[in-house]
This record gives structure tokens, sequence and C-alpha cells, in this order.
């Protein structure tokens, strides 16, 4: 029996991710972190203590058995890692690279309460990574149900509900507005952080599961949600689009030549192929001098992107202090290191002209932190007579993003205030036969919260639709009222019809 482990006798350093050179990285789009190589990723999990109370599971959206895969990995039986996470989530090679584990499972590690945490997000990635390039995939007898569904968006939220409707026997189709599947993946997230490879791949598997993909396919003017119950005879619609509207500043200037969202930077880079200029015919503005205005994860993608094209100069421009940067710390440090300048306690209140419609800088004001707002953050407040002008030629907005009207405008679905969709604690909407999760319903979160939401969503849609529950994980939390012939009477079945 293998002798128990303590945090005396475990490795207490974390154990290093090999990076790119920061001087090299910043003028290429090839990944930053290069993944740990075999042995690295043996001394991180020996790091496992393999608690009994197994915070990290709790702390995970998804509740991937972490004990489990990191003890696989001690064992050297990476298909047996692969086999643990796939039960529960069937991304880990974008999930080990862009989830904030800080936050969720790292967040809580029992080895963190002394020493760093056990690097949870290198090691899912490790295994993910394996798995592609061993082309491991789990694919389960599948049973066809008889039903079709619709996903609407084919970013995390969409694939999970997407895959689980597929394993539980349905007809799946995905409809994506752009070009490419992957939703959010692909249109924000940039090369050297998420390779669209390991996007792909990740989609191939789905379609092993005999998920299909219509990609150019805007729901909402081509057809609606209503007219997919009918016309197109979907039993079960979810609704996974996002919030990728993006916000403005709202200041003198928003619309001179060169101001411009994150959102439309990262789409024009990332999916269009403009960092592939004059090869492929998508135009960004050129710049010298580049002022992002925030500091979350898109901000630092931002920036990052524009060295990248050639920026000689990139500044971070954030009214709240380094302490209040909403970005992973990681990001942070990566921008510094590639040499973005952060300028803290700092808030534009104008984009300045330079006679011919285009902007020549940024009017600023200095700010200073007062009393926590209702996000827990100190608020920033204006220092009177402190206004400077601060020189750029191109000004990127990354301050969030709303919700796409285009849902609310061509359906009955209930929104709310901000113009998200209202659902049920079972994440049913205001249409019968419609659910929805992930970023349309909660704002901007995280890719695994999104796919968290996808698969409770997929669980709901069985309940609806009366399909038999595939593991004991879908029974959890339900009360039992009684077996007919064996079979617990909440997995009936039922026969739907439509009237005439």
């Amino acid at each position: 029996m293998a002798k128990k482990k303590t945090i005396r006798t475990i490795p207490q350093e974390r154990t290093p991710m090999p990076e790119q050179d920061a001087q090299r990285r910043a003028h290429n789009f090839e990944e930053v972190a290069c993944g740990y190589p075999i042995e690295a990723a043996l001394n991180e999990a020996e790091r496992c203590l393999l608690c009994p109370d197994e915070p990290c599971i709790a702390g995970c959206p998804v509740n991937i058995d972490i004990p489990g895969f990191i003890q696989k990995i001690t064992e050297k039986n990476l298909r047996g890692a692969y086999d643990i996470i796939t039960a529960t989530n069937l991304l880990p090679a974008i999930c080990g690279r862009v989830c904030p584990q800080e936050n969720q499972c790292e967040g809580v590690c029992t080895v963190g309460d002394t020493l760093e945490p056990v690097a949870i997000g290198r090691l899912e990635r490790f295994i993910g990574d394996a798995a592609i390039a061993e082309g491991w995939v789990n694919i389960p007898y599948i049973e066809p149900s008889g039903f079709k569904i619709g996903i609407v968006g084919s970013g995390p939220a969409g694939m999970a509900c997407a895959a689980d409707m597929a394993k539980a026997g349905c007809d799946v189709t995905v409809f994506e507005a752009f070009h490419q599947a992957g939703g959010v993946l692909k249109y924000g997230i940039p090369d050297f952080r998420l390779p669209n490879e390991v996007i792909d791949a990740e989609i191939a598997n789905l379609m092993k599961l005999g998920v299909k993909f219509e990609c150019n396919t805007l729901v909402g003017r081509l057809f609606t949600i209503e007219q997919m119950l009918d016309e197109l005879s979907f039993q079960a619609v979810f609704v996974g689009t996002g919030a990728g509207y993006p916000s403005m500043l709202g200041v003198a200037g928003d619309s001179l030549n060169g101001v411009l969202s994150a959102n439309e930077l990262l789409t024009r880079c990332n999916l269009m192929r403009a960092k592939e200029f004059p090869d492929y015919d998508t135009p960004l503005p050129p710049a010298k001098r580049v002022a992002v205005v925030g500091a979350g994860n898109t901000a630092m993608d931002a920036m990052r992107v524009s060295l990248r094209l050639g920026a000689e100069k990139v500044y971070c421009i954030y009214r709240r202090s380094r302490t209040e940067c909403p970005a992973r710390a990681e990001e942070v440090h990566h921008a510094e290191d590639e040499g973005v300048e952060f300028h803290w306690h700092t808030n534009p209140v104008g984009n300045l002209d330079d006679g011919k419609g285009n902007v020549r800088g940024m009017r600023c004001i200095r700010m200073e932190l007062g009393e926590p707002d209702d996000s827990g953050r100190r608020r920033p407040v204006p220092v009177p007579g402190s206004e400077f002008d601060f020189e750029c030629d191109l000004v990127v907005y990354a301050i969030g993003t709303n919700a796409n009207p285009i849902m609310g405008q061509t359906s009955s679905l209930k929104l709310n205030k901000w113009g998200y969709i209202e659902t049920g604690e079972n994440l049913a909407t205001s249409v019968a036969g419609v659910f929805a999760g992930g970023d349309i319903v909660t704002g901007a979160a995280t890719v695994i919260e999104a796919m968290g939401a996808g698969r409770k969503a997929a669980a709901s849609m069985k309940a609806y639709l009366g399909i038999r529950a595939t593991s004991v994980a879908d029974l959890v939390g339900a009360a039992s009222t009684g077996k007919l012939f064996g079979i617990d009477v909440k997995e009936r079945n039922f026969a739907r019809i439509r009237a005439a």
C-alpha cells in the first residue's frame, strides 16, 4: 500500500511551465506556454495530497474528478487520466489553457494553504495534449432516441450541451453565425494562448459523436427560434450565443477612425486572419502607439496582439490599481514581460481628432480609489485638475460586452433589463422547449462556467424530453417516486404528439 503523502513529503516547489523567451514571442503568434514534458507532469502530480474531502472537485464548475485523474498520471496511465477527465469535460486541452484555475479548483487546493497549489490546469492541459497527439476519443455506444436538437452557438456552452445530447442518442445540429465553429474560443482568444489546431481537434471529437455543425448561419435572421421548433421540427433548442456585443466608452471621439473594440480587433486578427495581411485581405488599422482601455483578460489579449502586429508602444489604461485588475495574474505577467506599459489610476475622458477624422491621442484624467462599490472593488474617483493628453494612433476598448440584441428582437424569449435571456433554475426559458445558458444568460463568465451551464441545460432538456438517464449523475438529487418494472418512475419515456 502506498505511503500516505503529507505536506512535508511532497515536492515543495510548483513545477514551472516552459515558455518562449519574452523578446522572441512578442513578435510571433506561436504558443507562449510550451506545456509540461512527461517528467515535469509526473513531478507536479506528486504534489497532490489526494485529499479525502476533495475541495478541488467542488471548485470545478463541471466537477471533474481531479484527484482521480492526477493519481492516474502518477501511475503513468495517461489514457486512464483522459477517461476520467472526459467523463465530465470533453475539452481538456482548451480548459487547461484558458480557465482561471487560480479562482476555481486551484483556489481551494489544500496544498495552497501552505505552499503554492497543485498546477491542476497545467496537468489537465498535459492530458488534453496527449489525447490530441495520440488520437484518443471516448465514443460510447449510442442508442438513437429519435429526438432532434438544435444548438444556437458553437462556443463552450453550445459544445458541452451538444456533446451530452449526442450521447443521449439525439440528432444534434449546432448553428454558428461565423464561418468557423468554436465561438469565442476561435474569435476571442489569440493563437499564442489557445492555438486553433487545439480547438479544431476538440471539435473533431464532437463530430465523431455525430454532432453536425452548420456555419454561416445566423439564427434570428435566416430563421427564428420559433421556426426551429415548428418548421424545422426540432424538439428542443439550446441557446448559447454568448455575449459578444461590445461596449464603447461613450466619450467624445468614439467614432473616429482608429477607435475600435477589442472584439473587433481580435475577431479580425484571430478568425479573419488579418495577422497575415496582405496574404489575407482583412485589414487592421496600422498603428505604432496603441492604447487599450481596460485590464481584463480580453484587454491583455488585445495588447499582446497589438505588439505582434508591429506596434512600437502598447499601453494599458486602467482606472483602478493593479490590485483590482481583473485579468489572470499569469496574463498580466506575460504582458509585462513582452513590453506592455501599464498606466494604473488613469481614465480616458475623450479621444482627440487629428483634423482628418483619425485619432491622434487620448485625453485622460488621474483617478484615486474611494469606497468599495457593488462589485466589492474600491470605486475610482477622478482627481480634480489632473487631466492630461496622451499620444496614440489606435484606441481599443476592452471594457466589457453585452448580449447581442438579435435573439430578443426576433423571438418571444423573455429578457431581463440588460437584454440577457431569463431562465429558471433548470435553464428553461419562457418558450417551451427552449433552454439557454452561458454568457447570454449570466453575462461574461469563464469557459468552464459556460460548459457547466451547457451540461446543466442538457440534463434539463433530457428531462423535458423524457429521455432515460444515461448515468447515475443524471438522477442525483432527484427524489424517487417509486419503481415500475424495476425502472425509476422519473426515467419513464412518453410519446410526443403535435396538434394539427
